[in-house]
């Protein structure tokens, strides 16, 4: 799912040249199965590591790295989900990058809290259904206001909300992507849900969270 609102980042042009021989050709058909199987799952790459940077400009460069990496890797795909195969080495690049900046005690908040301009700028989300020029501007002004506030959750919390609610993946791929088991995943998403809830819906249901999907579209 891409973000909108952000200016369009790469967009790799994959090439095989040379003479035509057997070695060129099975090259150009691992191109091609990338393109097909990989490069759809691009903008949501980038949008998981938008929420695991907290950073327009160091999630390109986590997503720019990451798929350079998925295309040599490929020939050791298997098989499988490739959007979640695709996340896993994001995730990996951004543990990477972070270590390099030696800021990985960083990566952990014990806490977080809205203030008070997001709590004003998130008091009504606009009906998508209904939308006048007007009311797409606020809605997209929401939408910045939201991932401002999932931005906001701590990490663990943050990543499997975004990668259930809004990158949909299952639970036993989010499983395997960050190495929790399958009951840990599901406690975390409950603990993200209620969290998220408690900043925009006071007393609310937290399975409402997953209408706020529409809101980042």
């Amino acid at each position: 799912m891409a973000i909108s609102g952000r200016k369009p980042f790469f967009r790799p042009h994959l090439a095989v040249g040379g003479a035509a021989t057997p070695g060129r050709a099975a090259e150009a058909e691992q191109t091609r199965q990338f393109r097909e199987l990989v490069l759809p799952h691009l903008d949501s790459a980038y949008n998981f590591a938008r929420y695991l940077t907290r950073d327009a400009d160091a999630a390109e460069d986590v997503v720019q790295d990451a798929f350079l990496r998925a295309f040599r890797a490929f020939p050791d795909y298997r098989g499988g989900a490739p959007k979640a195969w695709l996340f896993a080495i994001v995730r990996n690049c951004f543990l990477n990058s972070t270590r390099a900046r030696k800021s990985s005690a960083n990566v952990l908040v014990e806490e977080c809290e809205l203030s008070d301009a997001q709590s004003l700028a998130l008091a009504n989300i606009s009906d998508p259904d209904q939308e006048t020029p007007e009311e797409d501007l606020i809605r997209q002004r929401d939408a910045t206001a939201l991932r401002a506030v999932i931005e906001n959750l701590p990490e663990p919390f943050r990543e499997t909300l975004v990668l259930r609610e809004l990158e949909e993946l299952s639970y036993r791929e989010i499983a395997a992507l960050t190495s929790a088991p399958i009951g840990t995943v599901m406690s975390r998403l409950a603990r993200a849900r209620q969290m998220l809830c408690d900043m925009l819906l006071p007393g609310g249901d937290p399975s409402a969270s997953s209408g706020f999907r529409e809101t980042l579209r």
